[in-house]
């Protein structure tokens, strides 16, 4: 097992911080049954190296503390993450990962709408994978430029 060295938890602290804090302070967009978390671009991190989860879950946690839906926001929300970012980190392809990404959180999150508001699942489904998916191609997009900065690759592959 590789040992955790202080610059890598130093790396997933402020991840967490970015994420918590994009969500946070794009409250308006970041949560409900329609929603837009712009921070879920950063779980592109993961497709890139693994060593960037923990982060991204915490920060995903730390962001659904405040939820209205709270319990709910912080378990459901939290899983389908950690889920996301795992399937990124497996995936060959940025697009694709996008993809699964938006259907792991369509299903898990639409779930999680469904038992809050008692709505029904399909609609709840739809509306988050729509609004995952047009971030995370957007994402995938902009990660696509980022990778022909060569020094910029560097640093997230490190």
């Amino acid at each position: 097992m590789k040992k955790l060295d202080v610059k890598t938890i130093a790396l997933n602290a402020v991840i967490a911080a970015v994420y918590a804090a994009l969500t946070i302070g794009l409250a308006p967009i970041s949560y409900g049954q329609v929603q837009m978390r712009i921070s879920e671009v950063m779980i592109f991190l993961a497709f890139y190296n693994k060593k960037y989860i923990p982060g991204l879950v915490l920060g995903c946690f730390i962001a659904n503390v405040p939820s209205s839906l709270g319990a709910y926001d912080m378990v459901f929300g939290t899983f389908a993450t950690l889920l996301a970012v795992v399937a990124m980190n497996k995936v060959s392809n940025r697009y694709l990962g996008g993809i699964l990404g938006g259907l792991i959180n369509g299903i898990i999150v639409g779930i999680e709408l469904t038992l809050a508001f008692h709505t029904p699942f399909l609609l709840n489904a739809v509306y988050v994978f729509v609004g995952e998916v047009v971030v995370l191609e957007i994402g995938a997009f902009l990660f696509g430029l980022l990778e022909k900065n060569e020094p910029v690759l560097k640093i997230i592959k490190a």
